[in-house]
């Protein structure tokens, strides 16, 4: 029998410290708003929230937040922080977030993870221009960041910590929020072209166009390389693996009266050459092994404002459609999977400085023919009870087609104390939905077990964000603690199981700080406890210490920047050997010729430093490349 739930949250009189919560029905069940209540009026008055660039609006929110009002631990990536250091994958970008951990099968094209936190890559919901892009047809479902061109990507918003009352499923660990560029007024394109080591050669354009009718933007990247050895060469694997990549990007809108049309399509591709277990040492060496992925994405939404915008109305379809073909040890391989999500959400102005959404979702996903579903629905609310003080709360159904129903909460607060601090503070859960693989294969005498549950997370986190100094020095503190039950994990039996539970807890830091008005210094730290809270070994591929430091310059004509980012030891478990700390040193440059022509260079691991992020992989020495920008 299906739980039914009937609540309401009366939120009153803030400034006079009285919330008054009544609920009906549900019983015991009642027990995740009760958690809200609770969470919304203790983050409200004991540990509220955040202070800094407020010209930042976080979408990834579902309520579109000045940053220094969310409350929760976001980090944003923008695409001036990208062409600063000149990256060629998204993944190297998303890598200076603090508590972020990638792991990847070796460069360009290896399999590539990122963990928030100590999550793993499977409890990271990953979004673009918000469409889920998880791999239906993987084990646990995760996102392959190794095609990920940043070309296109306006902004990169990672949302920290369980939200799945916003996004459903997944979102155990966070979110990556990936937001691609948009047209703005009048015409235009870009165009660029790099080349460098390891005969590697990367170009791209666009063009774009707008007005009060409507707009479009139409883009494309590619990358091609002949790439290093998957497989450490130092072990004796001197064959290179190639690479080669390239996306194409296209969309617009129509303004009709009061309504905005959109619609926007995606293609990427990848293909690289992989290495395998060969025989007869059966242990990670040269081979000829091959992987390629594919996937489309569709995405449409009419925007229709009432009201004199008091009232906003979002109707949305989201598709993806992924194929991955392999050939490992002669053996080819073929999987095939497409999710379609429906979407409504309205937001309502609740008199000047209060928010109320409600919405309904449908997210449908196949995989090699079998099916599962998804409902959900859910209520967002966001009060300014103070002038400095906002505070959010909401709380979300899901029922899903195979274990049925799931309901989450999440409260966040930020107060800034004075022009200089802020304190901020969210508490959340989060559940990750079983696979198809996880309930339909076996590999034993027992058939797949279509018993599986959900695993859920449940976590918190306080923070405190200084600005001074003419807001030429900003500090970030952030404390977090995460425990996440009923992991799904391949049994003994050979079939998968509800065996496992984790917990993490931590510390991240950062500091931007401007020396001058062409000179800054930014930097980040993390301190990650992640461990199994059964056997108290630590977690997989997940460093205690890590951190990333860069050195910007900029003027009209000249910008560049010296980074550092470091990695502490992880271990693999039962997968291979511990991995080393390492340090790598990279080095960015531009120089505008005019004001449509931009040369630039990098030069990555400057220091030849010789490290693995994954045990028995290799990563490349000192290398170089060099480029132009054309703006037209």
């Amino acid at each position: 029998m299906k739980r039914q739930y009937l609540f309401a949250l009366d939120v009153t009189s803030f400034a006079d410290s009285n919330v008054v919560c009544r609920f009906g029905g549900g019983k015991e069940n009642m027990k995740h708003l009760s958690k809200l209540c609770a969470a919304t009026a203790f983050v409200a008055f004991t540990t509220p929230a955040f202070a800094v660039d407020d010209e930042i609006i976080v979408e990834g929110l579902r309520l579109p937040t000045p940053i220094g009002e969310a409350g929760s631990s976001v980090d944003v990536i923008t695409a001036e922080d990208i062409e600063l250091r000149a990256y060629q994958f998204a993944l190297d970008a998303i890598a200076t977030a603090p508590g972020v951990t990638i792991n990847q099968n070796g460069a360009f094209g290896g399999l590539a993870s990122v963990r928030i936190r100590g999550a793993s890559t499977d409890q990271t919901l990953v979004l673009v221009d918000g469409v889920p892009f998880g791999d239906p047809t993987a084990v646990g479902g995760g996102y392959d960041f190794s095609i990920l061109d940043p070309a296109d990507i306006e902004r990169i918003e990672i949302l920290k910590g369980p939200h799945s009352t916003l996004w459903g499923s997944d979102a155990i660990g966070g979110v990556v929020n990936i937001i691609t560029k948009r047209a703005g007024e009048g015409f235009g394109g870009r165009a660029f072209l790099e080349g460098g080591s390891f005969a590697t050669i990367r170009g791209g354009g666009a063009v774009y166009g707008g007005g009060r009718a409507g707009d479009f933007r139409l883009s494309v990247s590619g990358l091609t390389s002949n790439g290093i050895s998957k497989a450490e060469e130092d072990d004796g694997n001197p064959e290179r693996d190639g690479y080669d990549s390239y996306a194409v990007d296209g969309g617009g809108g129509v303004n009709l009266g009061c309504v905005r049309l959109e619609a926007k399509a995606r293609y990427q591709t990848g293909e690289t050459q992989i290495d395998g277990f060969p025989p007869p040492t059966f242990s990670l060496s040269d081979s000829d092994d091959k992987s390629s992925t594919d996937q489309l994405s569709l995405h449409g939404r009419a925007i229709a404002p009432l009201f004199g915008d008091r009232l906003n109305n979002e109707i949305s379809v989201g598709f993806t459609d992924i194929t991955r073909n392999g050939s490992f040890g002669g053996f080819a391989t073929k999987d095939e999977g497409d999710r379609l999500v429906l979407r409504y959400q309205g937001t309502a102005k609740l008199l000047d400085r209060h928010r109320i959404a409600v919405g309904a979702e449908r997210e449908e996903t196949q995989a090699n023919r079998d099916e599962t579903s998804i409902n959900a629905v859910f209520g967002l609310l966001e009060i300014k009870p103070l002038e400095r003080l906002t505070v959010s709360a909401g709380v979300r159904y899901d029922d899903h087609s195979t274990f049925g129903d799931e309901v989450t909460a999440r409260a966040a607060a930020a107060l800034a104390i004075t022009e200089t601090v802020t304190l901020r503070g969210s508490w959340g859960e989060g559940f990750k939905a079983p696979t198809i693989f996880q309930l339909t294969q076996s590999f034993g005498v027992l058939p797949p077990n279509a018993d599986l549950q959900p695993e859920t997370s449940q976590a918190f986190d306080v923070g405190v964000d200084f600005a001074g100094f003419d807001g030429r020095a900003k500090l970030h503190l952030t404390y977090f603690n995460r425990d996440t039950e009923n992991l799904i994990i391949f049994a003994p039996n050979s079939r998968y199981e509800n065996l496992a539970r984790t917990e993490a807890q931590g510390l991240e830091a950062s500091a931007e700080l401007a020396l001058t008005d062409r000179v800054a210094l930014n930097a980040g730290y993390a301190y990650i406890d992640a461990k199994d809270a059964t056997t108290g070994a630590r977690q997989i591929r997940t460093p205690r210490h890590s951190g990333d430091a860069s050195l910007s310059y900029r003027d009209e004509r000249l910008s560049g920047a010296l980074s550092v980012r470091y990695n502490g030891d992880e271990t693999e478990g039962l997968f291979g050997s511990d991995v080393d700390a390492w340090v790598r040193v990279d080095v960015s440059a531009a120089y505008a010729i005019s004001e449509t022509i931009e040369l630039y260079g990098r030069i990555e691991n400057l220091l030849d430093a010789d490290y693995q992020q994954i045990s028995g992989y290799g990563t490349p020495g000192l290398s170089g490349y060099g480029g132009v920008r054309l703006t037209f």
